[in-house]
């Protein structure tokens, strides 16, 4: 009998949960699934709802939405109604656009109908006000559009219009950089947004309202309400924005970023929404201030202090917190100095005396209190999990959140203000997973404990060996703490594998000691990290050291491409997305100023892999997308090239091959593709590992 984890294709159908939000009064929680489209080529993304933590309801899990587009960016309002932002028509005939807006959902009942309007659609929501109908939202609009905070929307879908009937897709770029991740950057900038829900009214269809100056301009509908731009001529400074509206919905306090030559600061700055005026409440050289929120009654701001890294080393990530009124700061401190973690995000609790953080720690992301008094930081959650997604409901204080291990993906669960975690419903069923979780250690050289995941198979397996797959992970600043639907060992286990996750130099939730022991020098504590856990691994009488596989992506990538240039231990090699030649990648990854600031030169040179070309002896499958802009298509062409001019026959075989995916990117999004990765690795596998036949997958012709 088949499982999800044996059969690719019922992997890839497991319904996920990705997104939650909590009602003010913590009686509804809504989540957001995603499922496979009907061809199986897509995900679509609709929103359910079940019983929050103060209900009586013992209820099934409701589906609210559902449409061929899909929805996403779930929050709550003050009276319970429910905001999402989707692509879906907006039934009033406009069959043209599918540019994502601002819709409502009614807790009272009805249907849900659309808020916004943009030719460019809304990015997001930002933020909404807790005791008034102010919303903020990011749209992107065309700079060309102009500087009238109320006149830009009309303006934008004008000249949106005649780039459209000119099919005009240049792009004129002023500033570095011109990419991100997977996507070009522009034509148009993010900007801000607001809009006061309580103007949302019905009314005729053919009734519009007019911009004032742009009469020629299409006209936006009059029932909508209307939108004023916070953010005029914001260039760059708010691709990445982050933010929240005070309760009373007068202030909006977001993250903008500074442009320094190649690359920029992010500052927190306050904006008036009735006049528009700006007020920067923290600006510092060498210094990111990020991640703002704000207490329930809007009087104390906290935020992530984080002074720059260089090649020295990485730096502490502080907790400020300080006092607001309107677009005034005062009485700036910082708490929680003894905390030797980097927090993954940051909410007021119930009362304002504290804020609630995740940080990963020891291969989990528990829960924390950091009490705004300078007391000690207490954890509240002690188990295997990692938490995310924390929502406090604003009246009733419960809190919600996401939590997921390598034996379950995300679900919701609430969490009791003494740590006690009860699961929520859940309209996405967790499954029965075929490999068993246990907790490995060794000691480095340098004394460092080492730690890890291993991943068996279940018993039915039998008691092995097992041959082993050691997966190193990404980022570097990462962990292996909880689910993965694109690298997921489960699949492994039900294949017979073991797989060791370790957490070497450069991991978080370890301190800043251990992140600083791989800085700057990526291919020595980190590699002798690996190898050392795998010696221990190796040495168990249920591993069978003679049949082992390293494989990584990104930074993983990276360390396996190292690993391959400087032992012969392992049978094969797979390399995803990996960085191989860093004297190129440094200039044309999309973050260049970056890598250039936590590398120096001899760093760069000593920690470069491509110069053990010659010494691969291990076989190695190499992957890549072409739309990957973090670590662009060059990196992978050029280590094809040079493996080819080391290794390749006279008649030009080669024990290595190249999956190439043109229109994937850093990661492999697309099911189909993924069912593709997988095929390929596992034969990979099956054929230098286990000694089996190359079968070539049958969808690779």
């Amino acid at each position: 009998m088949t499982t999800p984890f044996s059969d690719l294709d019922q992997y890839t159908a497991l319904p996920r949960v990705d997104g939650i939000a909590v009602s003010p009064d913590g009686s509804r929680v809504a989540l957001t699934v995603s499922v496979l489209d009907a061809d199986g080529t897509g995900y679509r993304r609709s929103i359910w709802a079940v019983p929050g933590p103060s209900s009586d309801a013992d209820s099934a899990p409701v589906r609210l939405t559902r449409s061929t587009r899909g929805e996403g960016g779930v929050s709550f309002t003050r009276s319970g109604d429910l905001l999402f932002v989707s692509g879906r028509p907006d039934g009033e005939g406009n069959k043209d656009s599918d540019a994502p807006q601002l819709w409502v959902l009614p807790a009272a009942g009805g249907e849900a109908r659309p808020v916004t309007k943009l030719a460019g659609g809304v990015g997001g929501v930002l933020g909404s006000a807790t005791a008034a109908d102010t919303v903020a939202v990011t749209a992107g609009l065309l700079p060309g559009a102009g500087t009238d905070r109320t006149g830009v929307v009309t303006a934008d879908a004008e000249l949106r219009g005649r780039r459209k009937d000119r099919k005009v897709q240049a792009i004129l770029h002023e500033t570095y950089p011109v990419r991100f991740w997977d996507h070009d950057l522009g034509p148009d900038e993010t900007h801000v947004l607001t809009l006061d829900l309580s103007a949302l009214r019905e009314t005729a269809l053919q009734e519009t309202r007019t911009t004032q100056g742009a009469s020629d301009a299409p006209a936006y509908p009059a029932h909508l309400p209307a939108l004023t731009d916070l953010t005029p001529a914001p260039a760059r400074s708010l691709e990445h924005v982050d933010g929240v509206v005070t309760p009373d919905g007068s202030v909006v306090v977001a993250t903008v970023a500074v442009q320094e030559s190649r690359g920029s600061r992010s500052t927190i700055v306050a904006f008036d929404v009735a006049s528009g005026q700006r007020t920067v409440l923290f600006s510092d050289d060498a210094v990111d201030h990020e991640t703002p929120t704000l207490s329930h009654d809007g009087r104390t701001l906290a935020w992530v202090r984080t002074p720059r890294f260089t090649p020295q080393g990485a730096t502490q990530q502080e907790i400020w917190v300080a006092d607001l009124d309107g677009t005034t700061v005062s009485g700036a401190r910082r708490i929680a100095t003894d905390w030797d973690r980097w927090p993954n995000e940051l909410v007021f609790a119930h009362g304002d005396g504290a804020l609630l953080a995740t940080a990963d720690q020891d291969g989990r992301a528990p829960v924390f209190r950091l009490p705004l008094d300078g007391g000690a930081v207490e954890q509240l959650t002690h188990d295997d999990w990692a938490y995310s997604s924390l929502r406090v409901a604003d009246a009733s204080g419960e809190v919600v959140a996401l939590r997921a291990s390598w034996a379950a993906p995300l679900h919701p669960v609430q969490i009791a203000t003494d740590g006690t975690v009860t699961p929520l419903a859940t309209p996405a069923a967790l499954p029965d997973v075929p490999g068993r979780l246990e907790e490995v250690e060794t000691t480095a050289a340098d004394g460092s404990r080492v730690r890890g995941w291993l991943v068996l198979p279940s018993s039915d397996a039998g008691d092995g060996p097992h041959p082993l797959l050691l997966w190193i992970h990404g980022g570097p600043l990462n962990s292996w703490n909880q689910w993965s639907w694109r690298w997921n060992p489960q699949l492994a286990a039900a294949r017979g594998y073991a797989v060791l996750l370790p957490d070497p130099a450069l991991s978080t939730g370890y301190g800043l000691d251990f992140i600083n022991r791989g800085w700057n020098a990526w291919g020595q504590a980190p590699y002798t990290d690996l190898m050392a856990i795998t010696d221990a691994v190796v040495a168990r009488d249920d591993i069978d050291e003679t049949r082992t596989a390293a494989l990584g992506g990104s930074f993983g990538g990276f360390m396996a491409n190292w690993v391959a240039g400087h032992t012969d231990r392992f049978r094969a090699i797979v390399t995803h997305a990996s960085l191989w030649a860093l004297d190129q990648f440094n200039g044309t990854t999309d973050m260049s100023q970056y890598w250039q600031s936590i590398f120096d030169a001899d760093g760069l040179h000593e920690n470069d892999p491509h110069r053990f070309v010659a010494d691969i002896t291990s076989p190695m499958l190499v992957i890549h997308g072409d739309k990957d802009y973090r670590v662009p298509i060059g990196e992978g062409l050029r280590l094809w090239s040079e493996l080819a001019e080391h290794h390749a026959a006279p008649d030009g075989s080669m024990p290595h091959r190249f999956l190439y995916f043109p229109d994937e990117n850093h990661w492999v999004l697309k099911p189909q593709h993924a069912v593709v990765w997988y095929e390929t690795v596992f034969a990979f596998l099956e054929q230098h590992v286990r000694g089996g036949e190359w079968e070539r997958p049958e969808l690779l012709g």
